[in-house]
């Protein structure tokens, strides 16, 4: 008998992810703070090994927004350099880097 490993793996925050790019991927019009969820994902998943449905999922969310990458990491690297601050809680940007010291 042979087993398999496989190299898929779940990612810790799938759950969450899931949830927000469900609501990314139906979204006519993104607004600044969908640019920086998506921008996130996108680092996030890029080389994790798995998560293929998320991974596409980015994808249809990029070309239904006709966006590419650069596009949406150019316009995000802009928003922060304004001083973009996000509204939400910080429980929502969980692994975005966002600092939230005093």
């Amino acid at each position: 008998m042979v087993f398999i490993m496989s190299n898929e793996q779940t990612h810790p925050l799938h759950t969450t992810d899931k949830k927000i790019i469900d609501t990314l991927i139906i979204k006519d019009t993104p607004q600044d703070f969908d640019l920086i969820n998506l921008a996130r994902l996108i680092n996030r998943y890029d080389n994790f090994p798995g998560e293929i449905e998320m991974k596409e999922d980015i994808e249809k969310t990029l070309k239904f927004w006709n966006l590419s990458r650069d596009n949406l990491f150019s316009m995000t690297k802009n928003l922060w350099s304004n001083n973009f601050r996000p509204s939400n809680t910080t429980k929502d940007l969980v692994g975005s880097g966002f600092d939230t010291s005093n």
